[in-house]
């Protein structure tokens, strides 16, 4: 597979997470090395940067792109195994953090790869694929009340009920197998008029499912706190979201290391022993500009959001 993607808010990420050409950085979210080889670009001889991606084809295009440069070390990982990996190596703390979070263009695009209401493909959407949770099983065996939970939850699909309750109705009749069976059903639970202003009427519903399929929020939750105590004093950590649920997980998590008392009110000295340990550099995040989501609509819905370790 061809492994290409446009990288989005890529000057803004790297000149904000990059401070010293001589530290150890990482990038969380490899994908097509975009912000890897712009972060490649600002090191000098003695920096170094460990990328970490699940998606083995991810790994083999920069395998192919950055051959023998000896400052890059490869991880096929998912980025919750982030703390636990760099004290294996050996290589913490560390100057800088980026995630890019989502899907890249090329999981998206690759139609057996399941991910897109687009292209007609077996229910997969799995970034690893040696998880053993696929679409297929979600839409085919889980109850009507938890699909409707998900879809409400990660997709904010106000159809959700009847969306869950149409997937279980037509699986009586036979299996779920493609993602062109799955958006049959959700055109058939969407009303017309509804249909006919706003996104695709399967966006929502499969990026619920891609989500649960890869507990994208599970492991973001997770791995936040990982990333500062990764970090070196001073180091920084770029976060970019491409939804509301993501970048509310990463706004309330920088704000909790801004060491705000969380004691009631009525209590005369505080007793929660809050303590900042962030500062957080970006008041209202940052967004992608006309001119980039002109040339690349995917950017359209990305916010940054930079914290410094202190």
């Amino acid at each position: 597979m061809d492994f290409q993607h446009v990288t989005v808010l890529l000057q803004e990420t790297v000149d904000g997470v990059v401070t010293d050409p001589s530290g150890i950085y990482v990038d969380c979210t490899l994908g097509g090395a975009g912000h890897s080889r712009r972060v490649l670009e600002k090191l000098d001889s003695k920096g170094k940067l460990i990328c970490f991606d699940q998606d083995e084809q991810a790994i083999y295009h920069a395998q192919e792109l950055f051959g023998g440069d000896k400052r890059v070390l490869l991880v096929r990982k998912n980025f919750e195994n982030l703390e636990k990996t760099l004290a294996e190596l050996d290589l913490r703390p560390v100057k800088g953090i980026i995630f890019d979070l989502g899907v890249s263009s090329p999981q998206l695009d690759e139609a057996e790869r399941g991910f897109s209401y687009m292209q007609d493909a077996p229910l997969d959407m799995r970034m690893d694929s040696e998880n053993s949770l696929t679409a297929k099983e979600i839409v085919n065996t889980w109850h009507e009340e938890d699909l409707a939970k998900i879809i409400w939850d990660y997709g904010e699909e106000k159809w959700a009920k009847r969306i869950a309750q149409f997937i279980v109705q037509k699986r009586q009749e036979r299996p779920l197998e493609t993602t062109g069976d799955l958006v049959n059903v959700i055109k058939a639970a969407v009303p017309a008029a509804a249909r006919r202003d706003g996104p695709h009427p399967a966006k929502r519903t499969f990026q619920a499912i891609r989500i649960t399929v890869n507990d994208e929020l599970g492991v973001l939750d997770r791995v936040l706190d990982q990333a500062l105590r990764c970090l070196d004093q001073g180091g920084r950590l770029g976060v970019i979201t491409f939804h509301s649920l993501e970048d509310r997980i990463v706004k309330e998590r920088m704000k909790s290391w801004l060491g705000r008392c969380t004691c009631p009110p009525e209590l005369p000295l505080c007793r929660c022993g809050a303590k900042a340990v962030a500062k957080v550099l970006t008041r209202k995040p940052i967004f992608p500009t006309e001119e980039e989501i002109e040339t690349n609509p995917r950017a359209r819905s990305a916010k940054l959001r930079i914290a410094e370790k202190i």
